[in-house]
Order: C-alpha cells, then sequence, then structure tokens
C-alpha cells in the first residue's frame, strides 16, 4: 500500500506564501495521479492541483491558477504544492490524496495540515 504524511501548513499573512510538502512511501510504483485537495469549514472538499506521477501533466482549479504551483520529485517521493499570493479564503485544511493503478478515485489520503491565512 502508499502512504502519505503532508507537512508545511501553518498560520502566514494575506498575500504570503507557504509550500506544502507531501512525502509518500510504500508501494509509490502502483501510483498514478497525486492530487492536493483542500476543505474550509462549511465547504465541501475540493480537488485544487493534480500532477501526473511518471507524466508531465498537470491540473489547477481556477479558484488557484496562476498562483499555486504543483511539483514533484519521483527520487525523492514528495509532491510540493508552493502557494503564493494567498487570500483569506484560501484557509483550510489541505489533503494530500494518490491515486493508484486501478482505482477510478483518489482513495489514499493524508492526515491533512492546516493552512490559515490571516487578513
Amino acid at each position: 500500500q502508499v502512504q502519505l504524511i503532508e507537512s508545511g501548513g501553518g498560520l502566514v499573512q494575506a498575500g504570503g506564501s507557504l509550500r506544502l510538502s507531501c512525502a509518500a512511501s510504500g508501494r509509490t510504483f502502483s501510483m498514478v495521479d497525486v492530487g492536493w485537495f483542500r476543505q474550509a469549514p462549511g465547504n465541501e472538499r475540493e480537488l485544487i492541483a493534480a500532477i501526473n506521477w511518471v507524466g508531465p501533466r498537470t491540473y489547477y482549479a481556477d479558484s488557484v491558477k496562476g498562483r499555486f504551483t504543483i511539483s514533484k520529485d519521483t527520487q525523492q517521493k514528495l509532491v510540493y504544492l508552493q502557494m503564493n499570493s494567498l487570500k483569506a479564503e484560501d484557509t483550510a485544511v489541505y489533503s494530500c490524496a494518490a491515486k493508484l493503478l486501478g482505482m477510478a478515485q483518489y482513495e489514499i489520503w493524508g492526515q491533512g495540515t492546516q493552512v490559515t491565512v490571516s487578513s
């Protein structure tokens, strides 16, 4: 199986930056896509960025396009989310998730990390 652990969350002022990391372990050769999701209180969880583990394809939600960048280091088994120009509405719990071979959905989840943006 695959295990994911996020790090890098915290408190930042509006306009600032944070970089989240997602460390993968286990059968990482079976990973197809890795995504970053976020969920704010009272809101549904949303996929904000994703990257293909073996290729260059990326996805960004409109809400973060141009401000957030997803990247990976396959040798170190890390996926990063660089978040710039943060806004108060970016405040949420951020989680990384993996879609493995044979899975139609993201089914492997990390524990999540809180990001709070003060205005």
